[in-house]
């Protein structure tokens, strides 16, 4: 297990992580029930707004997917066939080259703007303006050898484990892509299953007795950049950062192809959500942005579950920083 740069300097403990006294009186769960309350609204809302437009929708998606299906069929046959259809191969090899491949392609788009400022028009919409400029080698080096363990050994070792259980769960891996009326299916419950998981198991690791020993090193990045998506401890990258990902997959038995998509789109929406830039037409980054700030609210991923009311009080302190 890899073990953080002593020589480093990491940020003090906030008052929360220390432990609580005994005596205090228990946390107030009213967020956790208003957190239930919202998450229920929001996927109430989308599947009532989803029935009402979904013969519009299916429309014109099917005539895109009729379209483009036999181009997407045709690349991954291609696929399929440099692997010679090998099961193991496509499980173990293809997951792990196309989640480095789409990692270090994405956030290295972001991470030429932070090294070099450049376009300067890119710099408007960085959130915490100023932070990270010009950014520390010294503190990226040191993320950037974390970030590589976590994806080669570990990422490595968790994906070398969960062949058998794609063969125990029948997940496929033949030559035939899954219609599009499925992978939308399951994307969604993919989507549901990370966000629940991620949010307790972020809850898990801010709890004092753990935070110190392994969330603190996520946390030393109180201004994020791209990168750090996946620097964390390596317990804390298998339990919060893979296992929520991946047990969607699992669960649903899904093609190896539509987990391959699922994959790249959770490590492109990490990525931008600790960019610390909120680009137009992108999903704003700002909660977790104001996460690694303040080191506290917005434990989730899409903002159902986690956002509690207070972090709506520090939304201008945040802006005006």
């Amino acid at each position: 297990m890899a073990e953080v740069d002593s020589t480093y300097p990491v940020m003090p403990e906030p008052e929360w992580a220390k432990p609580r006294d005994k005596k205090a009186p228990p946390p107030d769960n009213k967020s956790v029930i208003d957190s239930l309350k919202k998450t229920a609204f929001v996927i109430g809302t989308a599947l009532i707004c989803f029935a009402a437009a979904r013969n519009t929708i299916t429309w014109h998606v099917e005539r895109f997917w009729g379209a483009s299906g036999d181009l997407w069929q045709g690349w991954w046959m291609k696929i399929h066939s440099l692997f010679g259809g090998d099961e193991f191969l496509l499980s173990f090899v293809g997951s792990n080259v196309v989640t480095f491949s789409v990692f270090w392609v994405f956030s290295a788009l972001y991470l030429l703007v932070d090294l070099t400022g450049r376009p300067k028009w890119v710099l408007q919409y960085k959130i915490q303006d100023g932070s990270n400029q010009p950014l520390d080698l010294k503190k990226l080096m040191h993320a950037v050898k974390l970030v590589l363990f976590n994806q080669i050994v570990v990422g490595g070792a968790f994906t070398l484990f969960l062949y058998p259980v794609h063969s125990w769960r029948g997940c496929s891996f033949t030559p035939e892509l899954p219609s599009f009326h499925w992978v939308l299916f399951e994307i969604a419950i993919f989507t549901l299953v990370e966000e629940v998981c991620f949010y307790y198991s972020h809850r898990l690791f801010h709890h004092p007795r753990l935070y110190r020993y392994i969330h603190k090193i996520h946390h030393e990045w109180t201004a994020p950049i791209g990168i750090v998506a996946i620097y964390a401890h390596p317990l804390e990258h298998l339990l919060s950062n893979m296992w929520p990902v991946i047990l969607g997959p699992l669960v649903m038995g899904s093609h190896i192809a539509t987990a391959w998509m699922w994959y790249s789109l959770a490590l492109m929406t990490t990525i931008n959500t600790h960019s610390g830039y909120h680009l137009p037409f992108m999903p704003s980054p700002e909660a977790h942005d104001f996460h690694h700030l303040k080191f506290t609210q917005n434990f989730g991923v899409l903002g159902c579950v986690g956002s509690a009311p207070r972090h709506r009080c520090h939304v201008q302190e945040f802006k005006s920083l």
